[in-house]
């Protein structure tokens, strides 16, 4: 963990230099993240299709393209939205921020009335008109990203104490707790680890944010034994062949399917676990059809597509020419890692099952249009979009020294080492001075001994 944080600060700290290239040509890092984003997307479409297309026949639907054809819709939306957010100033979308967060906490709100929000599988998480469906806690997650970019690019000193950071962290608290409440306990760890990365992308002390975490564990702990499904889980995740039939069917099922692909997979299509054995197999557990199907070659690929998303991004971040771009770039690709890293954690049995989608992958209609839109801010940073407003860093006097410590995203250096190079010419003016004394000093020296010389000669003269 210590490592992951400080490859985070030293990644942001870097500054804003921007890759030289062809005039006009968008950067590498521009070029690396629509390239794994679009390979991803495309990876997914195809797995979603091999994981439901037996189910959907099997089952109520009766057509096997169902989910295909529902990916492939929503997938065009979301690209429209990265297209429009990708090309398009970031000063309008953060000036937006404050109505988009409103509507956010809203739509949480709505969701847990009796009657509007739609339950399934037991959670109270989805407002559904027509053929359109919602998920409020996809967009609350996007929201604190924006928010938090946002108020710790006007407010620099914001991450200095606990305090201070005490409006960004309420808010925080307030998403968290609606999204826990439909219940959604891994959507909510999504949103309060997204929140920790960029508070740590801030310069935020390392003692504040594990004040906070000890907290937040508790209120987890507390959260898991308020729900005995969660407990399930818990205890199914520490001794998964206790109850392989009950509370750890799904995680025994997903360790037959990624043991069973072997090295190159069993072929697209041709998977056993997807159609009798793997509940949710289209959405959250897609890794494991994809470990069955395409081997661990299947995974390693789609584990390097993310790897490169994550480098793409966290360079996007260092190079941009702003604080918030920094801080928005930082935030979003954490977010993604993250909900990404869980998933796969989750399915491979190192955590416990959490029920999120892998992003990019997994089919879920809210899930990839939000990704897709995060993705677009991220290419309109790439491509070197500001949004620096008038009340941003307006702290003078002295607050000046304190934040000439939380420039982390600003590419300065530290406090020390912006003062060497005053310290040497300084240094370099004073021994300037000294040896000019010291050249005026031999002088005057030497005029005296020479008057000295010369009145003893005139001396002997005169005697003689």
């Amino acid at each position: 963990m210590s490592a992951a944080i400080a490859a985070l600060r030293s990644g942001i700290r870097l500054g804003p230099k921007r890759a030289r290239g062809k005039r006009g040509a968008p950067p590498v890092e521009y070029q690396m993240m629509l390239t794994a984003t679009m390979c991803l997307l495309a990876f997914g479409v195809v797995m979603v299709f091999s994981a439901s297309s037996t189910t959907s026949l099997l089952g109520e639907i009766g057509d096997g393209t169902f989910y295909l054809k529902r990916t492939l819709m929503f997938g065009v939306i979301g690209l429209l939205a990265l297209k429009l957010l990708s090309g398009h100033g970031l000063t309008a979308i953060r000036r937006m921020t404050p109505v988009l967060l409103a509507v956010s906490l809203g739509l949480l709100l709505i969701t847990l009335v009796p009657g509007i929000g739609t339950s399934a599988n037991g959670a109270q998480r989805w407002i559904v008109a027509g053929p359109i469906q919602i998920q409020a806690s996809e967009i609350a997650k996007i929201a604190l990203i924006l928010y938090g970019a946002h108020l710790i690019a006007a407010r620099p000193k914001l991450t200095t104490d606990l305090r201070s950071m005490r409006p960004y962290l309420l808010v925080a608290g307030a998403v968290c707790g609606l999204i826990v409440i439909e219940p959604d306990l891994g959507t909510a760890m999504i949103a309060a680890f997204s929140v920790a990365a960029l508070l740590i992308a801030a310069g935020a002390k390392l003692r504040h944010l594990a004040l906070l975490g000890g907290v937040l564990a508790a209120f987890g702990l507390i959260a898991v034994l308020m729900e005995p499904y969660r407990m399930e889980r818990l205890t199914s995740f520490l001794s998964p062949g206790a109850d392989a039939s009950g509370s750890g069917f799904q995680s025994a099922q997903a360790a037959i399917a990624m043991g069973s692909g072997g090295l190159f997979g069993t072929g697209l299509g041709e998977g056993v676990q997807k159609a009798f054995y793997l509940p949710e197999a289209h959405t959250d557990m897609i890794a494991a059809v994809i470990g069955e199907e395409v081997g661990l070659l299947g995974i390693s690929v789609l584990v390097g597509l993310y790897m490169l998303f994550g480098y793409a991004g966290f360079r996007t971040a260092q190079r941009a020419k702003d604080r918030y771009g920094r801080l928005l770039a930082a935030g979003l690709t954490a977010m993604i890692m993250l909900q990404a890293t869980i998933n796969l954690y989750a399915v491979m049995g190192m955590a416990p099952l959490t029920g999120v989608t892998l992003p990019f992958v997994s089919y879920g209609n809210s899930s990839l249009i939000v990704t897709l839109a995060a993705v677009g801010l991220l290419l309109n940073v790439a491509s070197g979009g500001t949004a620096k407003l008038a009340t941003d860093g307006r702290e003078s006097g002295r607050t000046g020294a304190r934040r000439s410590r939380l420039h982390l995203v600003d590419g300065g250096s530290s406090p020390s080492k912006r003062r060497a190079p005053a310290r040497r010419a300084t240094a370099t003016r004073q021994g300037r001075t000294s040896s000019g004394g010291r050249s005026a000093t031999r002088r005057d020296s030497s005029r005296r001994n020479s008057r000295a010389r010369g009145a003893r000669a005139g001396g002997r003269r005169r005697a003689q």
